[in-house]
């Protein structure tokens, strides 16, 4: 079996380091417990995170018993985050695919690197599986067919104060899509920049932000502005703009071949726009309407497609592709304070979104022939949800918080593919690969939160009813034999969580969660025929398609000892039903029996694993700040009906970081170590297509450490200098998230490596 080859210590390094920091981690917070037992429980509350995606409610994160990741505004920034792939870096079992943009327009299916930032894998599970959320508002999902991939990059960064990840089921409090976990980016509010920082109040103020990326050449211009002349009217106005080029590589053939490595040439542009109105007519409700619209652009030519010689009459001897993507949302969210029979608060949603993506691209053949392409899809959605919670006293001991409510969503998808192609070729067909889908869903959930001095317990249930309702067979049926189909179905969701405080620094938890997903009106109805001279390939549709559902475990711990922490957590997830996109089906691609595909349910997989993460605080040594941070994260899966590893599950990963602080400027320096992805760690050495002889190998990975350094000047009061060397030590290296299922001999395999050492920097300015 073939390893990707790099310069990388060898596996056993990382892994000593590991065990290594553990124990001085443990000795460390030991030390720092005999400190906190003598210290003020009121330095442990203002250390406390407060969060809304784990209850729906605002909440501090120590009492929640579930695993999850926060990341703030001023995270954001000083880790120099410019996207979600960057977000993932830093965090144990959670990655994000990001291919290198080598796709096709026309010919054998290749989408690779076309959807950008294509998602979250958490534990093991990725794409649609994975709910991402702006401010409780649903983005779009992810859609893939043949060359065409349309991913969930729709957001911008520049936007947002706090970014919260749930890991695990969320399906109870969030419905379906939440069967692997939560994202959700919650977006700045005027009052976030309407304080100075001695905490007065004031009627103005705002934020400009300039930031240059190395690893994509990128620049990117950002400013806020807002305003209130009392609590009860404020306003926010915030714009960003951007110029990158294409991600790069380690890669050093720079060929206009199918062998090059080096990136595509490629120009990106992107703007967007947040506007939010705060109203307070009085004490007792707020109003936040919020205007967002987020627009992206690519322009790509695609030397990485052109033929080697000897040329053929059809070989492609150019081609280039267009991209513009545009997402919008009106969002009302309303609040109401009151000492009611049936609430306290009642929380209103209303949202409606729309996003589109334009795809054209053209194939210029060695006889001159021209093909083009034009796709487009896009999603229409409209979100209502009513919440409500209330709290009860039980007993002296015993209280008691209800938090029940009402969700609707729905959602029209549709699509298009046009084109044409050169004689002696057929006339091309416009045709859409799935008809017309409104996806709707109405659900009722409750969440009850029983709590004393030590002891809390949260149950609660989700019931769902949801649809998928053929809008129209124009454009799908014909060409299709077989006119599209709907589906219903209901689901029942429950959970039961359980938290222990055992003394104001320790808490242990455990958590049950089931979680689904309903399949897609494209996974249902997905059919395309692609006769060519030389292979016959055809997708068939999957009316029967079930939901998937998953049971997951959780047990673990946390500590706060002083200034410093630690998360523990252990689970276990049973997932049921999988849904397999294009499975292949046999057939030989020959006229009569041709290669079949078709997306199916397999039995059911098992995931299971760890997450340990700490940050000690070593006191200060000659006015210097010194701490450790450190995050371990492992996961094994199987498929249960095989035994055989799940090729989606990530390496193992850990991180150790030592940061130094001062009032004027903080130094951080991170080692990342990836571990190993072998043979042992796959369902077969080889790619599952061709189904026949000669078999292919998939590539395998070798372990890696690497090294980040990140530092921040506070040169004045509300200007700041952010920095970062990031590979700092030139690693060539590789994310199996982007490399799952590249053939060990392809001769591209260096155009899938991450970028050597760049350079990070952002001037970030408060008024």
């Amino acid at each position: 079996m073939k390893h990707a080859t790099s310069n990388a210590p060898a596996a056993s390094a990382g892994s000593r380091l590991c065990a290594s920091f553990c124990v001085v981690t443990l000795a460390g917070l030991a030390s720092a417990e005999a400190c906190a037992q003598t210290g003020s429980h009121e330095v442990l509350a203002a250390l406390q995170t407060v969060v809304i995606s784990g209850s729906r409610n605002e909440q501090f994160h120590d009492d929640l018993p579930l695993s999850m990741e926060v990341l703030n505004a001023a995270n954001l920034e000083a880790g120099q985050i410019g996207d979600i792939r960057d977000m993932a870096n830093g965090w144990a079992n959670v990655s994000v695919k990001r291919a290198p943009a080598r796709f096709t327009v026309t010919g054998a299916g290749n989408p690779t690197g076309r959807d950008g930032n294509a998602g979250f894998n958490v534990r093991g599970q990725d794409g649609n599986r994975v709910l991402m959320l702006v401010d409780g508002v649903r983005l779009p999902r992810s859609y893939i067919n043949g060359n065409n991939a349309f991913g969930r990059d729709t957001l911008s960064l520049e936007l947002l104060k706090q970014v919260e990840l749930v890991r695990g089921p969320s399906s109870v409090l969030y419905g379906s899509d939440a069967l692997a976990g939560l994202v959700n980016f919650i977006t700045h509010e005027p009052a976030d920049f309407l304080r100075s920082s001695d905490g007065a109040a004031r009627t103005s103020g705002g934020r400009l932000a300039l930031s240059s990326s190395g690893d994509d050449h990128g620049l990117t211009l950002a400013a806020t502005l807002a305003s209130g002349v009392d609590p009860g009217l404020q306003w926010l106005l915030t714009g960003t703009t951007t110029r990158s080029a294409g991600l790069q590589s380690m890669g050093t053939n720079d060929s206009a071949t199918v062998d090059r490595t080096t990136p595509n040439p490629q120009a990106d542009r992107g703007g967007s726009l947040l506007g939010k109105l705060v109203l307070r007519p009085d004490a007792a409700q707020k109003h936040v309407l919020t205007l967002e619209y987020v627009q992206k652009g690519s322009e790509l030519e695609l030397l990485s497609s052109r033929a080697k010689a000897p040329l053929v009459a059809a070989s492609v001897v150019d081609e280039s592709a267009a991209k513009k993507l545009q997402r919008e949302r009106l969002a009302w969210h309303a609040s109401y304070s009151a000492e009611a029979p049936w609430f306290d608060r009642l929380q209103t949603v209303l949202s409606l979104q729309n996003s589109a993506v334009q795809e054209n691209g053209n194939t210029l053949r060695n006889d001159a022939g021209l093909r083009l392409r034009e796709t487009s899809y896009g999603e229409r959605a409209l979100q209502v949800g009513v919440q409500a919670d209330k709290t009860l006293a039980l007993s002296a001991q015993w209280s008691q918080r209800i938090t029940y409510g009402m969700d609707y969503a729905r959602t029209d998808v549709t699509s298009w593919f046009d084109g044409s192609d050169p004689l002696p070729l057929a006339p091309y067909v416009p045709k859409k690969y799935f008809p017309d889908t409104r996806d709707s869903s109405v659900a009722l959930y409750a969440q009850g939160e029983f709590s004393e001095a030590h002891w809390s317990v949260t149950p609660g249930v989700r019931l769902e009813q949801f649809s998928l309702d053929v809008l129209s067979q124009s454009g799908y049926s014909p060409p299709a034999p077989i006119p599209g189909k709907s589906l219903s179905g209901a689901n029942v969701s429950p959970k039961l969580g359980v938290l222990y405080q055992m003394t104001p620094e320790w808490r242990w938890f455990g958590n049950y969660a089931s979680g689904f997903r309903a399949p897609s009106g494209a996974q249902i109805n997905g059919f395309s025929e692609n006769p060519t001279p030389s292979t016959f390939v055809t997708l068939l549709a999957n009316p029967d398609l079930k939901p998937e559902t998953s049971n997951s475990l959780e047990f673990g711990m946390r500590a706060k000892l002083g200034a410093s922490r630690l998360d523990l957590a252990f689970f276990a997830s049973n997932y049921y039903q999988l849904i397999v996109d294009k499975k292949p089906m046999g057939g030989s691609g020959v006229a009569g029996d041709p290669l079949l595909f078709q997306t199916v349910n397999i039995d059911s997989a098992r995931i299971y694993g760890f997450e340990f993460k700490a940050s000690v605080q070593w006191g200060a040594i000659d006015g210097v700040t010194v701490s450790t941070p450190f995050f371990y994260g492992q996961t094994r899966g199987v498929d249960r009906s095989t035994d055989l590893p799940l090729n989606s599950i990530d390496p193992a990963k850990s991180g150790v970081g030592l940061k130094l602080e001062r009032p004027q400027w903080d130094l951080r320096l991170d080692v990342t170590h990836h571990a190993a992805k072998s043979v042992a760690d796959l369902e077969s050495p080889y790619l599952p297509k061709p189904v026949s002889p000669p078999r292919i190998e998939q590539l395998t990975l070798p372990a890696v450490t690497t090294l980040d350094l990140h530092a921040q000047w506070r040169v004045r009061k509300g200007l700041r200098v952010n920095l970062a060397i990031v590979n700092l030590t030139d690693q060539k290296f590789w994310h199996w998230s982007d490399v799952q299922g590249l053939a060990a001999n392809s001769s591209a395999v260096d155009a899938y490596s991450q970028p050597g050492r760049h350079l990070n920097l952002s001037l970030v300015t408060d008024f």
